[in-house]
């Protein structure tokens, strides 16, 4: 009797030992998840008694919060819509927030630790003094002409990105993905209404939600070129040096052969190094390529910031949207040794070579800053709730020199000959001075080509006022010239947004 007795005392000491080591885990480890959980009702109604803080661009805000009837007192509105929905994100009830409503949430909410004076301020007056503002760089003009340009493009084009930065401090000026959404459905307090509008821009094979801008990755064209034309001039190569160019061109190890977009494209043998890149010359940048070699190739693309996998855009020094890595694949045969046709091919922005949009712009802005690539940043500002503390101001930093100025000044001549001479004569606008490079990438044997574009713009004293970036995927024919054309609208809102420095 003693023995069976034994067992259960044993066993329920056992039990109370497991619920006791339990209830230790969920207080003691578990208690900030379950608090901050977004299954827990009581914090949802108490995150929607402060008023949450502005986004703004330009003095215009851009989410806000209205006072509701219901058991959620503010119900956050998007007045911006589609043209800003894959920079300022929305603050759902039920589903994940993103974008800046994510990255700046703490402040947003009035919670961040930068505003506990204010509250404490508040437990003396009794007042609910709401979330701090959060000031984007965005140009307004720049953000409008980007979304309608990309919109309406001629092409007919329904997918695409643009982004566009000062390329003195990083700011971006511009930044939109194509098609976009309506966020403010997804903020609703009828979390089934919210529901079905997620659950709606989800399953649109266009990808609506996707923000192609920082999470697309695409094979870039001839606008690779201008890494290739980097590594060249600090190989001993000149604009004024010819370099072997033709009709055709294929590898010595064999592999496809490479031609140009038409004939009259530098049949001759032999074409200058500024020649090539007005023109766009194939089969002159693959032999390019091969001289340079696969390795000075990619360390010179990841020094303009190819293969780096920690790039963010939001607040500096505090994270922001996570930028997906361009990559310049593998143009070495196994054994180590060069595999010319890989390399041609790469040389030209095509076989393994992937770019986002952010990363071309961020090409054009070091080539028109000199050398210098500033790290990017969409918050200039953090505003208490009553606008009279400023909390942060963005300090601009420097990212990366992938080039000396020297050879950032060959490389922007040559982008302003491919302008005024070459294939992007469609970006071209009065007072400034414009350069910029095309790019044609084959998508695939039944796809359409992607068109490209990346350019700067210059005001009269030579000073880098808008860099920028546009893709238009599966644009087909004419598509870098559309690209162009949109992209010369975007630096021209962007430098009337900015005064006309």
């Amino acid at each position: 009797m003693n023995a069976p007795l034994r067992r259960v005392g044993v066993v329920a000491m056992v039990l109370f030992g497991l619920l006791f080591a339990n209830l230790n885990w969920v207080q003691a480890y578990k208690a900030d998840e379950y608090r901050t959980s977004d299954y827990n009702g009581r914090v949802q109604v108490a995150e929607y008694d402060r008023k949450r803080g502005n986004i703004e661009a330009g003095g215009t805000a851009l989410a806000t919060s209205q006072a509701t009837d219901g058991n959620l007192k503010y119900l956050r509105t998007y007045p911006g819509g589609a043209q800003y929905s894959h920079v300022i994100g929305y603050k759902p009830v039920n589903l994940g927030d993103t974008g800046i409503e994510r990255l700046e949430n703490d402040f947003l909410a009035g919670t961040s630790d930068q505003l506990i004076a204010d509250r404490v301020k508040d437990m003396f007056t009794g007042d609910e003094s709401g979330g701090g503002n959060v000031l984007l760089s965005i140009s307004k003009n720049a953000q409008k002409a980007a979304y309608d340009g990309l919109r309406n493009n001629n092409n007919g084009v329904k997918r695409g990105a643009a982004v566009a930065l000062d390329p003195r401090t990083g700011a971006v000026q511009a930044l939109v993905s194509m098609p976009s959404f309506d966020p403010n459905p997804l903020a609703s307090h009828d979390t089934r209404e919210a529901s079905a509008a997620y659950n709606k821009y989800e399953q649109d094979p266009a990808g609506p939600l996707k923000n192609r801008a920082l999470a697309e990755v695409l094979p870039p064209g001839s606008t690779f070129k201008m890494v290739v034309a980097a590594a060249a001039l600090e190989d001993g190569v000149t604009p004024q040096t010819r370099i072997p160019a033709g009709s055709s061109w294929r590898a010595s190890t064999g592999g496809n052969t490479i031609t140009n977009a038409v004939p009259s494209i530098c049949p001759q043998s032999e074409v200058t190094l500024m020649k090539a890149v007005t023109d766009s010359c194939n089969t002159g940048f693959a032999q390019l390529g091969v001289r340079i070699g696969a390795e000075a190739l990619k360390e010179k693309a990841r020094q303009f910031g190819f293969d780096q996998e920690d790039l963010t855009v939001g607040h500096l020094g505090e994270g922001g949207h996570r930028v997906a890595p361009s990559r310049t694949g593998d143009i070495q045969n196994p054994d180590g040794g060069t595999d010319e046709a890989a390399l041609g091919q790469s040389a030209i922005g095509q076989r393994d070579v992937r770019m986002t949009p952010l990363q071309g712009a961020l090409i054009s802005a070091a080539v028109a800053n000199g050398g210098a690539q500033m790290r990017p940043y969409l918050v200039q500002q953090l505003l208490a709730p009553d606008r009279t503390t400023d909390y942060y101001t963005a300090r601009p930093r420097e990212l990366r020199q992938p080039v000396s100025s020297k050879v950032a000044g060959d490389l922007r001549d040559m982008m302003v000959n491919v302008v005024r001479e070459g294939t992007g004569r469609n970006a071209a606008f009065d007072g400034y001075t414009v350069g910029g490079k095309t790019g044609t990438a084959q998508s695939g044997p039944q796809n359409a080509d992607h068109g490209w574009f990346i350019g700067f713009a210059l005001d009269s004293k030579g000073t880098p006022v808008s860099a920028v970036c546009v893709v238009l995927e599966e644009a087909g024919s004419g598509g870098s010239a559309e690209a162009a054309r949109i992209a010369g609208r975007i630096m021209r809102a962007a430098v009337s947004d900015s005064g006309g420095r």
